[in-house]
């Protein structure tokens, strides 16, 4: 059985950091990209930054360049997104999901649950 399952959110101030981490099972993440994605109360849901299966090349929206970092470890397939200098636009819940290939059509075979990002001013 395919499931994403996230944890590592929470309540944060701005300039802060979180760690989000999204274990896989039922497949490896060698094969599939993971991309994370975003969804603000009242916002549709973008997308945040997105790794490779092969070779693992890193993808970033342009809200997030140099403050957020997607890593993998394949033995443990599991995706990380390091998140730094937090600010309260980052709010929100947190997806992770498998995709072909990063943002590619028709979007993502399977979706993580989600966890909550809180960052307050």
């Amino acid at each position: 059985q395919v499931q994403l399952v996230e944890s590592g959110g929470g309540l944060v101030q701005a300039g802060g950091s979180l760690r989000l981490s999204c274990v896989a099972s039922g497949f490896a993440i060698d094969y599939y990209a993971i991309a994370w994605f975003r969804q603000a109360p009242g916002k549709e849901r973008e997308g945040v930054s997105c790794i490779s299966g092969s070779p693992g090349s890193t993808y970033y929206a342009d809200s997030v360049k140099g403050r957020f970092t997607i890593s993998k470890d394949n033995a443990k397939n599991t995706v990380y997104l390091e998140m730094t200098s937090l600010k309260p636009e980052d709010t929100g819940v947190y997806y992770c999901a498998a995709e072909e290939a990063c943002w590619a059509a028709p979007g993502p075979d399977y979706w993580g649950q989600g966890t909550q990002v809180t960052v307050s001013s």
